[in-house]
């Protein structure tokens, strides 16, 4: 039995989950409404407070669907009630981060300003140049908006310069050494 997908999901106060056929499952809470499609194999149920997926049999693929679906749903719960957040640090001599209106400008060594438009559903927070605070209801997206924005210059091992997560540590290299 999957460890992660025979947990059953508590549903917070103020959070409504609906299961459509074809296991539509959609989330509304607090901060927003998710919907998504999920594996069709699965068995989702709402018992009193709280969501159970269910597998239809021990095949490979259905082990492996049983745990992803429980995550999702999860995800969505979390997502609704308290919502995602990743911070990025910028390290560089003259590498700064500003908004404008809607738009993050990252001056990063090139010979061009980035300019990189909000999507719908997140936001971003430049508290400071050397900080960006990327924050949103859906996991994936602000996973995937923060790994765009690291992205445009990823951290270097030699002197730590470029974007980084707050939590990541860079493995840092010896540089060259010269003849005496």
């Amino acid at each position: 039995m999957s460890r992660v997908g025979k947990m059953p999901i508590a549903i917070p106060a103020g959070v409504t989950v609906e299961i459509a056929e074809n296991n539509l499952v959609t989330v509304k809470g607090p901060k927003g409404e998710l919907s998504r499609q999920l594996p069709a194999e699965m068995t989702i149920k709402i018992e009193g407070t709280e969501v159970i997926v269910e597998r239809p049999n021990d095949l490979k693929r259905n082990k492996a669907f049983h745990g992803l679906t429980r995550a999702l749903i999860n995800n969505m719960v979390v997502g609704v009630t308290n919502g995602f957040e990743k911070k990025l640090e910028i390290n560089g001599v003259g590498y700064k981060a500003a908004k404008e209106g809607k738009t993050l400008v990252l001056s990063l060594g090139y010979s061009h300003p980035i300019n990189y438009p909000e999507i719908e559903g997140i936001e971003i927070e430049v508290p400071d140049q050397n900080h960006i605070i990327v924050k949103g209801i859906s996991k994936e997206k602000v996973g995937q908006c923060a790994a765009e924005i690291r992205g445009f210059r990823g951290p270097e091992p030699y002197k730590g310069k470029g974007i980084k997560y707050s939590d990541e540590t860079i493995r840092r290299k010896v540089g060259k050494t010269g003849k005496a």
